[in-house]
């Protein structure tokens, strides 16, 4: 086999000796050329696996280097090299193609872990030719999918951050997977952090790390987001949460692509793609000056916007009937569920303003009450004026962007009651209408509170909220039920009245299966 070939492009003859050293300690073969000129007659005489180019040249800028190899060679990895100071034109590079960048004076650590990840990017791209990992993950038919596919292969072989928009319920997690899946970083950790559930004044130890004794409570020594996600993906679902002071240390983060744990003396190179979401407008947060328009830049190089499901209608019955099969396989029953003609019809006509997490939670509600293996509409439980005014206001907060789409995972919150940690998913309350993740207009509600129930009772009310309360609650019945009836969960679900399917569908959603 032959080493794999790389182009350095840079007027500093010592530069790139030093660069053609460092490669061929790789098992990297190497050409220079010390202008554009020249840099274009060599990808004209030889085919190259990895391009590195400077951007301020004799004869011109390393951007119109990187415009050409987008447009003649799209799969050639293209790094900039920066001198200090110009990592705005290094993000601009990003912007129109560029695979990363690496700064002036060169760390020969970062130039080694950024000619791997461009080689692995090639070699994966290679083998993929026949697997398409998109289209096999990505659920639908429509234009936007085929779109959305397109533009997830393109973004994954480049290292520039992403920004994810969309409503709640779109899919921004399992975009921030897929694009993961579909890079050179697939064999490293996908880290997923959601911000808004991070007390702020444990962010700093979350993100970072920290060591024994750095504070009070700091029994050992803790790996931080960034660590954990050391050379593969760190999703920062709700970016937009971040208090201010966190998106300072942040900006430093991912400018020096150092860090630094609480109570550390020294800074901890670190390698992360970074991917950010979020459902709100990050225009209007930085015009009151909740957030930063400096971390912004950073963290916006490529945009994505993920539309809501109303505006993809056709691929409503095939992630249907790809959940409905999901579902089945993940609660063991014994056949898919199906839905009947009047279920179908339902569902394309309803608008989902929870879009893609709603049609999931609707579809494991469905399945929990029909009485046998069809779902009806009735099943459904659709078109109640709720749902139509929440579909109105989801429609018309919805942002004019591109269009990309994915189905959605959902996601966990461990809340604290007491000493006591619970888990649950955002999708634990299926027998009721799905209604928590929608834009709902506001309503004043004035309601008068019985003598009986003031004073004292109000004062006792639960420390992590009523949904951790009612689980806990239910969690408490069905073992007392399983109890009376000696372990049978037949008749622990009849003490209950509720149905067979139901009582096991709820051990499983409470993840009781281990307790009984």
């Amino acid at each position: 086999m032959t080493n794999p070939l790389a182009l350095v492009v840079d007027d500093e003859e010592d530069l790139c000796t030093l660069m053609q050293l460092t490669l061929d300690r790789m098992g990297v073969d190497s050409l220079c050329a010390y202008n554009l000129a020249e840099a274009y007659e060599l990808l004209d005489s030889a085919r190259f696996d990895l391009c590195f180019t400077d951007l301020n040249l004799p004869d011109g800028d390393g951007l119109e280097l990187v415009d050409h190899l987008a447009k003649t060679q799209p799969d050639l990895p293209v790094a900039v090299i920066t001198a200090h100071g110009s990592t705005d034109l290094a993000i601009e590079a990003l912007r129109r193609g560029a695979f990363d960048f690496v700064n002036k004076p060169l760390e020969l650590s970062r130039l080694n872990q950024l000619t791997q990840n461009a080689l692995q990017t090639s070699q994966k791209k290679a083998s993929s030719e026949t697997l398409d990992p998109a289209q096999k993950l990505m659920i639908g038919s429509s234009a936007v999918m085929s779109q959305v596919r397109a533009v997830l292969k393109k973004v994954a072989r480049s290292q520039a951050p992403v920004f994810l928009r969309g409503a709640s319920g779109t899919g921004k997690e399992v975009a921030a997977q897929l694009i993961h899946t579909l890079s050179s970083r697939s064999n490293k950790p996908f880290v997923a952090v959601n911000c808004g559930a991070i007390p702020s004044e444990l962010m700093e130890s979350q993100f970072f790390g920290h060591q024994k004794g750095s504070f009070t409570g700091a029994v050992s020594n803790k790996t931080g987001f960034f660590q954990a996600a050391d050379g593969g993906t760190l999703f920062l679902d709700e970016v937009a949460d971040l208090p201010l002071p966190m998106q300072v240390k942040l900006l430093r983060a991912i400018q020096e692509k150092k860090v630094r744990a609480l109570g550390a003396s020294d800074e901890v190179p670190v390698d992360v793609r970074l991917i950010s979401a979020t459902h709100k407008d990050m225009n209007a947060l930085m015009e009151e000056g909740a957030f930063r328009e400096d971390l912004f830049y950073r963290i916006h190089v490529v945009d994505v916007c993920l539309p809501p499901l109303s505006e993809r209608e056709s691929d409503v019955l095939e992630l249907a009937d790809f959940f409905l099969a999901k579902i089945a396989e993940d609660w063991d029953l014994d056949q898919v569920p199906v839905l009947s003609s009047c279920a179908r019809n339902a569902m394309v006509n309803h608008r989902f303003p929870g879009n893609v997490r709603e049609l999931r939670n609707m579809l494991e509600r469905a399945i929990t009450l029909t009485e046998d293996q069809t779902i009806r509409a009735d099943d459904l439980q659709l078109g109640s004026s709720a749902d139509q005014t929440s579909a109105q206001a989801a429609s018309s907060s919805n942002t004019k962007m591109p269009a990309l789409q994915t189905f959605s995972s959902h996601s966990a919150v461990t809340p604290s009651i007491g000493s006591t940690q619970v888990n649950y998913s955002e999708t634990d309350n299926n027998l009721l209408p799905v209604l928590s993740n929608i834009a709902a207009p506001s309503v004043q509600v004035t309601a008068s509170v019985p003598s009986s129930l003031s004073g004292a009772a109000l004062s006792q009310l639960p420390e992590g909220g009523l949904e951790a309360y009612l689980e806990l609650e239910e969690k408490r019945l069905i073992l007392e039920a399983l109890e009376q009836s000696g372990g049978n969960r037949t008749q622990a679900a009849q003490l209950l009245s509720m149905s067979f399917r139901s009582f096991r569908y709820r051990i499983k959603k409470l993840n009781m299966d281990d307790m009984v």
